[in-house]
């Protein structure tokens, strides 16, 4: 039995912290998170950054001279080939993150990769099983303006903006289902656990 790489994914805001969080704190597994990594890309002095304020001006960048990511996602979300030409300029940086990471995890049983666009970017083929969070629709955008301060229409455009959770779902290897409380999430992760797909 070789090493048990768990691709943790889902849509926006359906629960992938809180399952992440709770492997981590209750199961000791390293998490290692492609949101960390995205925002290592977009730093100041990387190529990254440098490309992105070329392309839509200086304006998008704090007085600290860090990326303003909220004003940035209000481009990216409403504009799919904006999109795609940032995803392009990140997801290499995050891949390699993700392949210097593990060399150092090379002797871990299991290790968690929490990547909120496994499928987008291409990431499965690093995983050896994929758990996909789920929840209804009417929590995630509930979730998602509390937590972001979003209004309906922008967590509509946000949940739209990424693949379908169903299609998520059909791929996965494991489904945890958010729907209710944590003593019911926290379950189905270990129940997830012990067996291996």
């Amino acid at each position: 039995m070789g090493q048990r790489i768990i691709g943790l994914t889902g849509g926006i805001a359906t629960g992938k912290s809180t399952v992440a969080d709770y492997l981590q704190r209750q199961h000791q597994l390293p998490v290692l998170d492609a949101d960390v990594y995205a925002r290592q890309a977009v730093a100041p002095g990387s190529p990254a950054l440098a490309a992105i304020v070329q392309r839509y001006g200086p304006s998008l960048l704090h007085p600290d001279g860090t990326l303003n990511r909220v004003q940035l996602g209000e481009i990216v979300f409403h504009q799919p080939t904006e999109k795609a030409w940032l995803e392009q300029q990140i997801h290499p940086v995050v891949r390699q993150c993700f392949q210097s990471a593990m060399a150092e995890l090379a002797s871990a049983p299991v290790v968690v990769q929490v990547i909120p666009l496994l499928f987008e970017a291409n990431l499965a083929d690093q995983v050896s099983e994929i758990w996909v969070v789920t929840c209804p629709l009417e929590h995630q955008r509930q979730r998602l303006m509390a937590r972001n301060g979003l209004s309906l229409d922008q967590a509509n455009a946000r949940i739209a903006s990424q693949m379908p959770l169903a299609e998520k779902v059909s791929r996965a290897d494991v489904v945890i289902d958010n729907a209710d409380d944590l003593p019911t999430l926290f379950r189905q992760v270990d129940a997830a656990l012990q067996h291996a797909p």
